[in-house]
């Protein structure tokens, strides 16, 4: 593992970073991800284009980060777990994308104030929101970190769902769907544990009625639509 020193100096954003994302991220890996894993993308408008916000993702696979990147309108900056920092070749690659060093199990206060610091500076933070892959096929139970930041922050949180990507090998390229929901805040919300675990429910069911929506559509053979629109947009704690 790194040092806390080293990993400190990761920062989300470098000069010259745009050209190498665009040209790169959504250029060649894009490229990739079409021809290895056939994706699907339902409501991208829906990202705010500008301003900090955090995008609230489920997980199932390690191509989802390169799916949800390839998918999203704008860069996200992901919260990736320490071990895959470490990784030879995985490692340079995310870092090269800005991608945080999250120390996984423990309590990282400079790693939650370099994410705080990312959507303060406009950016989008992706942060996968059960804290880890859910084997079962299914999403899992919700962490609070991508509502206390948020909150804290004052920006919205972009859920967003993948469905396919389980199933997924070199051999298969299962196609993968990404759906991307309404923005969500929580400005009237209490910025407590209270609070971030009833945000946090709310976050996690709109990703499950993404996920749903995209079990369906996968079901048809992903026809051209739309996600529908949420019944409920939060704007106060109840």
């Amino acid at each position: 593992m790194s040092g806390e020193g080293e990993a400190t100096q990761r920062e989300p954003w470098r000069p010259g970073m745009p050209v190498f994302y665009w040209a790169v991220g959504k250029g060649l890996i894009g490229a990739m991800m079409h021809t290895f894993a056939p994706l699907s993308i339902y409501g991208a408008e829906r990202v705010p284009r500008h301003g900090g916000a955090v995008l609230a993702m489920n997980h199932f696979h390690a191509i989802d980060p390169a799916c949800f990147g390839v998918s999203c309108p704008r860069r996200v900056v992901f919260a990736a777990k320490s071990e895959a920092h470490e990784t030879a070749g995985l490692g340079q690659l995310i870092r090269a994308h800005g991608a945080l060093s999250i120390r996984r199990g423990e309590s990282d206060r400079d790693a939650l104030r370099r994410m705080r610091k990312t959507v303060r500076d406009n950016h989008m933070l992706g942060m996968f929101i059960e804290g880890t892959r859910q084997v079962s096929g299914v999403p899992g139970e919700p962490k609070p970190g991508a509502a206390m930041i948020a909150m804290n922050e004052g920006v919205p949180v972009v859920p967003a769902a993948i469905e396919g990507s389980r199933d997924w090998t070199f051999r298969g390229r299962e196609p993968v769907a990404v759906a991307f929901g309404e923005p969500l805040r929580f400005d009237e919300y209490p910025t407590n544990s209270k609070g971030y675990r009833a945000a946090s429910t709310v976050i996690m069911n709109e990703i499950t009625r993404l996920w749903e929506f995209l079990r369906v559509a996968r079901e048809h053979g992903c026809p051209p639509g739309r996600p529908p629109r949420s019944s409920h947009v939060p704007s106060r704690f109840e």
